[in-house]
């Protein structure tokens, strides 16, 4: 399954029009003076990058999206060394940024109830309107650029997450590790299932008439076959379904536990997910990687969870030994507070240069230049957002898309 982002609906620095009455909740953790916390720009702008890094190989694979569905990957990596740095690249974005953007959400749910807080306004009050309102907006990019959207599922659950934020600390705690064992129960039993079929032996999971769709086909072509087969592309919100409210309540009290600060406090928890994040994830996704596709899914929706953790803790400590912020820094923190417009930018950059509608370049390439041809794209598309992003912002205080969900809900 692919990766995709949680953007704009969710940025902690733009607090809630609608937010909490007072309820028997612990007291949010405030942010800072300024309005922002630093970590969580650069943390969503890379994330939202990473994703990508799974994401490109889709629009670039025989069948496209739908190849997903035949291999639960956008097709095989080759051999050589061409080979070997694309299968590093899977292993290391697989799950693991997608998990990150999913915990950053909840991060940023939880700051903008404590804005609503502060304010004295109700919550979930106008809350439910920006929730659906995402919806809306992930059904659109759905339908139009890309069917492995997760904006969707996203504020269906945000929607669930903003009501518990009323509800008692235990009553959260218990719906967390609730999601977490019914999560792990599902992952484990398909696996299971997965490892004990038979094997159907080698063979082309992607029907040629759909490779040509995505190779020659016309634009409306695709959206037509996106609304034929809607049930089966939204498979993957609802198979993590569990696993999102997890990460969304995790974030609540990363957050709340100041996971986030510029102080020894955050300093001492990000040290604790760097060691146990990527101390146990790496190796672990590793070892699914070598046991084979079967284990697909506990490597994607188990382990990346874990090591999304390290990544985070990684991203901290590398930030907390920068003196000088530069153009990566700079451009990932830009993509970071404009990450739904990102997120639907960098979409439709990689269909317009994949697709056969436009530029077709998964079919004219010369199967010589794979995969570098493939990482190429993704470093051109990551280097536009990061400039485009950082441009953008000099002239506007949000990305265009992020305005517009604003402007709506001003309206509304």
């Amino acid at each position: 399954m692919p990766d995709t982002p949680i953007p704009a609906g969710t940025a902690p620095e733009t607090p809630a029009s609608a937010a909490p009455s007072p309820s028997p909740s612990p007291s949010p953790s405030p942010a800072p003076s300024s309005g922002r916390l630093p970590l969580l720009d650069v943390a969503r702008g890379a994330a939202l990058l990473g994703t990508l890094a799974t994401n490109v190989w889709i629009f670039t694979a025989p069948g496209s999206e739908w190849g997903v569905l035949g291999t639960g990957t956008a097709g095989e990596a080759a051999g050589g060394v061409g080979g070997a740095v694309e299968s590093a690249m899977r292993l290391l974005a697989n799950g693991k940024f997608l998990s990150l953007l999913t915990l950053l959400f909840g991060a940023g749910l939880a700051i903008q109830y404590a804005a609503a807080a502060r304010r004295g306004q109700p919550w979930p009050g106008r809350y439910r309107w920006r929730a659906l309102f995402l919806f809306a907006e992930g059904t659109v990019h759905f339908l139009l650029v890309f069917a492995w959207d997760v904006l969707m599922g996203y504020a269906v659950t945000a929607l669930l997450v903003a009501w518990l934020l009323t509800r008692s600390g235990t009553a959260r705690r218990r719906v967390m590790w609730w999601a977490a064992g019914a999560h792990l129960t599902l992952m484990g039993l398909l696996t299971a299932v997965l490892v004990i079929s038979p094997d159907p032996g080698p063979g082309d999971g992607t029907p040629r008439e759909v490779a040509d769709l995505y190779a020659h086909g016309g634009y409306f072509d695709q959206v037509a076959f996106r609304i034929e087969h809607a049930l089966a592309f939204r498979i993957e919100p609802v198979l993590s379904f569990a696993l999102l409210v997890f990460l969304f309540l995790l974030g609540v009290r990363l957050f709340r536990a100041g996971a986030f600060g510029d102080d020894a406090t955050g300093r001492r928890i990000r040290g604790r997910l760097l060691l146990w994040g990527l101390g146990l994830g790496l190796p672990l996704s590793v070892v699914a990687a070598w046991a084979g596709p079967d284990w697909f899914l506990l490597d994607r929706y188990v382990v990346g969870p874990l090591t999304a953790l390290g990544y985070l803790g990684l991203l901290g400590a590398l930030m907390d030994r920068v003196r000088r912020p530069g153009p990566v820094l700079n451009g990932l923190t830009s993509v970071g507070r404009t990450a739904l417009s990102a997120y639907v930018l960098q979409n439709l950059l990689c269909s317009l240069a994949a697709y056969g509608f436009a530029l077709g370049l998964a079919t004219r390439v010369p199967p010589s230049w794979h995969p570098w041809w493939v990482i190429a794209l993704w470093a051109a598309v990551c280097t536009l957002l990061m400039a485009g992003s950082t441009l953008w912002l000099r002239h506007f205080t949000a990305g265009p898309l992020e305005s517009l969900q604003r402007w709506a809900l001003r309206r509304g």
